[in-house]
């Protein structure tokens, strides 16, 4: 059932220069995180080239910030079976159980691959992996490395292996079977399709070679997205700034779904820096909570006692609304205050109980980070609120990573595999990347289309102001981040429309990503607006219940010209 359609507001394509050089590889990877890494050294060997392309160097990205660990039934007293009731439960009814299924059945086998890779867990004084809990998790199965830097580890692992592969850089010799090319500093610009709509190739941008504006063609029989997610589009967030929400985009602009776009994990515990602090923000893992921590209001309540079974440990969007809750109840006279001028800024974790021995041994990451603002959690309560974590929508995949356009792929944060439904349980993200990626790598070798050449289709070419970007953060956070409603959803629509109407006077890496956040505001926004119920990480104000009757599926989002569609699709 179609929803709506909206007429055509950003551009079909972006406003690039003709490439100015050509590569050809089998498969080209776009993302070096779990991700895309797993998918590059799985699929080399079994095609003649493998490529990643990363916007930074290989191990920047949002993997390396993952504090918690990696979630699975290692433990001897768990199961795939109890892991996967948690998940659907944190999903708030909107998983793919299928998909589910193989998450957490084949997850312990994909961790031990990349234990096998290099990966170094923490292990008990028995030399069994150091499992702990966080939200939502019936279990202590959270695998974790060097205390809170498992994300670091996992990260170190993967590049190595990468470059035992052998390594190559772009621009040099042309690789062998099993070797990976790489593309660093280089962000995509659009995908290149054929005649049939499929995959032909990939235009980027290499920084520092050639022209400011410059691009590259780069022919694929196969392209596969593990880009990252949206962080960006929010004022703040624990995502790197990479995370321009470039790969969703892309994949629009090429004809491809995304789905569940509404569903955005804003993580309950981030430390708070401040009323004008904007971009990446330190944060405090679960996992803190796991080991004992608990959160207190101003006047020291432990306010999630008797809200969940769970407490602190409750999955993260009941978390995070039991917080803002409390924020907008602490107004004057204790009565709700408007979300825009909120009575509390913030509330607070109490970890002091925790000792500092304990502080030093199992989180030296988030010590170090909160004493670098001013913070000892030793000694002081940690100022926390929540903020963008995760986007459990994207391009939508069936269980092998394809996408809705052949021969384009996607996995990890960039994708929607109904694993998370409408709300991610901790540390499964991870996971998905693994599983995932491990799956298109069993398929795409006997999938790979041949070597197509590029149709240049026609349509709005353009981009908006990289100027824009502080405008538009503030439009997503305002009115379309944790808490919404009709009113506030009609008003970023009106607003983002207008920045739309922007055109940047020069082509330069800025104006991309900031036409590609747009892009994706606006689709999140008209998803947002299109769901009239509460639902796991969605939270609209003006409709407090979930709705089972009217809003059990999902809500898929495609563009042709600039102009969206949204369609309603049953679960």
């Amino acid at each position: 059932m179609t929803i709506d359609t909206i007429p055509g507001t950003v551009p079909g394509l972006l406003s690039a220069r003709d490439p100015g050089w050509t590569e050809w590889v089998d498969v080209i990877v776009v993302g070096s995180g779990i991700a895309g890494l797993t998918a590059a050294l799985r699929l080399r060997g079994q095609v003649e080239r493998v490529a990643v392309v990363t916007k930074d160097v290989l191990n920047a990205g949002s993997t390396q910030w993952a504090q918690g660990g990696i979630a699975a039934a290692l433990g001897p007293e768990d199961t795939p079976e109890q892991h996967e009731a948690d998940t659907l439960v944190a999903g708030a009814g909107a998983c793919d159980p299928d998909a589910v299924r193989v998450l957490v059945t084949e997850g312990p086998a994909a961790v031990q691959e990349l234990i096998d890779w290099g990966a170094n867990f923490d292990k008990d004084p028995d030399g069994n992996l150091s499992l702990t809990r966080e939200g939502g998790h019936h279990r202590d199965r959270i695998a974790h490395a060097h205390g809170d830097a498992t994300g670091a580890e996992i990260q170190r692992a993967l590049v190595e292996a990468v470059r035992r592969a052998p390594y190559a850089h772009a621009g040099g010799e042309r690789s062998d079977r099993g070797r990976i090319l790489v593309f660093e500093h280089a962000m995509v610009v659009d995908l290149v399709t054929a005649a049939d709509g499929g995959v032909a190739g990939l235009t980027i941008h290499v920084m520092g070679e050639g022209d400011g504006d410059g691009v590259g063609l780069v022919r694929a029989r196969a392209v596969v997205l593990a880009s990252g997610g949206l962080g960006q589009v929010f004022s703040q967030t624990t995502n790197p700034s990479v995370s321009t929400a470039d790969g969703m985009a892309i994949a629009l602009r090429a004809g491809a779904e995304l789905r569940d776009l509404e569903f955005v994990q804003f993580h309950p515990t981030v430390m708070w820096l401040g009323p004008d602090s904007r971009g990446q923000q330190p944060l405090i893992s679960e996992a803190v909570r796991g080991e004992g921590a608990f959160l207190v209001d101003w006047e020291g309540d432990r306010f999630m006692q008797g809200l969940h079974e769970l407490a602190d440990l409750a999955p993260r969007d009941v978390v995070s609304k039991a917080i803002m809750r409390r924020m907008l109840d602490a107004s004057a006279g204790g009565e709700r205050s408007d979300r825009r001028h909120m009575g509390r800024p913030h509330m607070w974790l109490d970890a002091r109980h925790l000792g500092r021995a304990f502080w030093e041994r199992r989180f030296p990451t988030i010590l170090a980070s909160c004493r670098a603002h001013g913070i000892d959690p030793v000694t002081d309560l940690i100022p926390v609120a929540p903020a963008c974590h995760y986007a459990s929508g994207g391009v939508r995949t069936d269980l092998w990573g394809r996408s809705s356009v052949p021969g384009l792929y996607a996995t990890g944060e960039v994708a929607c595999s109904g694993v998370h439904g409408a709300n991610r349980l901790a540390s499964n993200s991870l996971l998905e990347g693994l599983v995932f990626s491990r799956r298109i790598a069993e398929v795409l070798p006997a999938e790979l289309r041949p070597l197509a050449e590029p149709e240049w289709h026609g349509g709005s070419v353009g981009l908006v102001p990289g100027g824009v970007r502080a405008e538009l953060q503030e439009v997503m956070t305002s009115r379309a981040g944790v808490l919404r409603n009709a009113e506030g959803l009609a008003e970023a629509l009106e607003r983002l429309g207008k920045l739309a109407e922007q055109r940047a006077e020069t082509i330069d890496p800025a104006a991309w990503e900031t036409t590609n956040l747009l892009t994706v505001s606006l689709a999140l926004a008209e998803a947002a607006l299109a769901r009239e119920e509460t639902r796991g990480s969605h939270w609209r104000d003006d409709f407090p219940d979930r709705d089972d009757e009217r809003f059990a599926g999902h809500v898929d989002t495609t563009m042709a010209d600039g102009a969206t569609t949204l369609r309603w699709s049953e679960p």
